[in-house]
């Protein structure tokens, strides 16, 4: 008859490997996905076209620019250059 050890079954390289290899196979079952997430995506967006003060255009969401602080009303093309630190 085998000789078995006082402390029962040892953990051993051989045991630990599988279980190693088995964890590294969860993520690619998915569990971590859920249809909620898939189904509450926000509704596209709509975008305008701005300039930037070095006449770059850049795509700005809507949403942002209706909640956008207005610093001055009916500003002057010279004073907004001004504002800006540009010169004519």
């Amino acid at each position: 008859m085998k000789h078995q050890s006082k402390k029962g079954k040892t953990i051993t390289r051989r045991r630990i490997l599988p279980i190693l290899g088995s964890s590294l196979l969860v993520p690619l079952f998915g569990f971590g996905n859920s249809d909620e997430e898939l189904l509450s995506t926000p509704e596209v967006e709509e975008y305008q076209t701005l300039l930037k003060p070095d006449g770059t255009a850049v795509k700005v969401k809507v949403s942002t620019l209706n909640r956008s602080k207005i610093v001055k009303e009916n500003l002057s093309n010279k004073s907004f250059l001004n504002w800006l630190g540009r010169k004519l």
